[in-house]
């Protein structure tokens, strides 16, 4: 596999995280973001882009009100995705603006050779973090201060590979490494439990559930480990490509069912006991333009919600399917890299031409479309941003992006609510737990906000 996904710019240094959230304002005043956009003009909230995907917003949808959980205080974030479901629904944050309570450099940056890829997850009063030379460290959630750090490198490897990530379990923080090595560690000291080899190296974190370790390798195997001494249960070997987005996808499990998602597109149910095959569904589409629009790969996080597992793939094909039997349900042309995030009967996601969509999780009908800038110069069109997200936090949809800019966007119409400066740009979405959110920027700054 080669990464294609490749940075539009080297990271930059910015002002500090207060000047991203300024002085304390209320929500319904200026919002999080500094001062509210003005009022969008009055009509159909519809991206140009849509035209030449045949794609618009259902009329029937588009007079609906949208109505979402109540917003809920979550502990953790154990998990790439939330949990091992990636459904967190409606997290909560503060009412008031939020702030920096600490901020600490967790090692190495991204770079020209490395690539910053793991999300930090939340858990059990710390915080967890992998930066770009495959180095875990455990901050204390309140203030940041680093409780260990744990070099994964291998003697005998090189310290330019890449990738990976981190799960919390009660048996440990659970690290797959681009070293082809899964380990397992102490939570509280970062020792190593147990290292177990898999066959390839691995690019995205692991999921972890009852008492299972689930990775995904760059040549699309799924292998399980036990969690209590890492020996192998069972994989599975999908089909290998010649080429792929940089980074991966992490497994979504729920009870009895694992999903895995591969390069190929192809979307797979197994049995979490013994591997057997529960259905197949591919997103591989019929995407047209550049070389990278042409990849299959499903690099978004699928999504076990309820009956349904939704999920996007970057060859033009997102879709429900059924859970227990296999099926779409529903699918449409949107193409995408990023995590669907689902909240009631809507689902939110993010799309290769840079627009958020808010779908009908039911049939997938649009309700709103709204773009973001795709160049940091629009003129030139230079620059091109990557942006990650949305997660779904008290009345607002949270996107980051590469240009250091992050957005926050009404979840019921679309709207711009407001936009700031981040300290560097950032190719991770927030995570949020206990109110905070975090965000590790692309110069291995882990930030708490609140």
């Amino acid at each position: 596999m080669i990464g294609l996904r490749e940075m539009t710019r080297a990271a930059r240094r910015r002002t500090g995280l207060a000047v991203f959230f300024g002085a304390a304002l209320l929500l319904s005043g200026c919002g999080w973001f500094g001062e509210s956009e003005k009022p969008p003009l009055p009509g159909e909230r519809v991206s140009a882009l849509q035209l030449n995907r045949q794609l618009s917003v259902d009329p029937e949808l588009a007079a609906t009100d949208v109505i979402l959980p109540e917003p809920y205080a979550n502990a953790g974030w154990i998990q790439a995705g939330g949990n091992q479901t990636h459904a967190m629904y409606h997290l909560k944050a503060s009412t008031a603006a939020l702030q920096q309570i600490w901020s600490v450099d967790i090692g190495a940056a991204t770079s020209d050779d490395n690539r910053m890829l793991a999300e930090p997850i939340v858990a059990d009063g710390a915080v967890y973090a992998m930066d770009a030379d495959s180095v875990v460290s455990a901050h204390n959630a309140s203030n940041g201060s680093q409780l260990w750090r744990k070099d994964l490198t291998p003697d005998e490897e090189d310290d330019d590979l890449f990738g990976g990530g981190v799960a919390w379990s009660e048996a440990g923080l659970v690290v797959s490494t681009p070293f082809a090595r899964v380990f397992l560690l102490d939570a509280k000291t970062g020792e190593v439990k147990w290292e177990a080899a898999a066959p390839a190296p691995m690019r995205s974190a692991p999921a972890v559930s009852d008492g299972r370790v689930f990775v995904i390798t760059i040549d699309n195997q799924l292998v399980v480990f036990a969690l209590d001494d890492g020996r192998k249960l069972w994989s599975n070997a999908g089909v290998e490509e010649a080429a792929g987005l940089l980074g991966g996808t992490t497994p979504a499990v729920d009870g009895d069912i694992v999903i895995a998602a591969y390069t190929s597109g192809e979307l797979l149910a197994f049995d979490v006991t013994d591997g057997s095959s529960i259905w197949t569904e591919s997103l591989a589409g019929g995407a047209r333009g550049n070389a990278i629009a042409t990849l299959t790969d499903i690099r978004g996080r699928p999504v076990i919600d309820r009956d349904f597992v939704i999920a996007i793939g970057n060859g033009g094909v997102m879709a429900a399917v059924d859970k227990e039997r296999g099926g779409r349900v529903w699918d449409n042309g949107l193409g995408g890299t990023q995590m669907p995030w689902v909240a009631g009967d809507f689902v939110y996601v993010l799309t290769n031409d840079s627009e958020v969509v808010c779908l009908s999780r039911y049939d997938g009908r649009i309700k709103w479309i709204t773009a973001l800038p795709q160049f940091e110069d629009a003129v030139e069109r230079e620059d091109r941003i990557y942006w990650s997200g949305p997660v779904l936090v008290s009345d607002r949809l949270l996107v980051t992006g590469s240009s250091g800019l992050a957005v926050a966007l009404s979840p019921y119409d679309g709207s711009v609510l407001g936009k700031q400066t981040l300290p560097d740009s950032s190719h991770l979405p927030p995570v949020v737990a206990n109110e905070t959110v975090y965000i590790l920027s692309d110069d291995a700054r882990l930030s708490a906000l609140k």
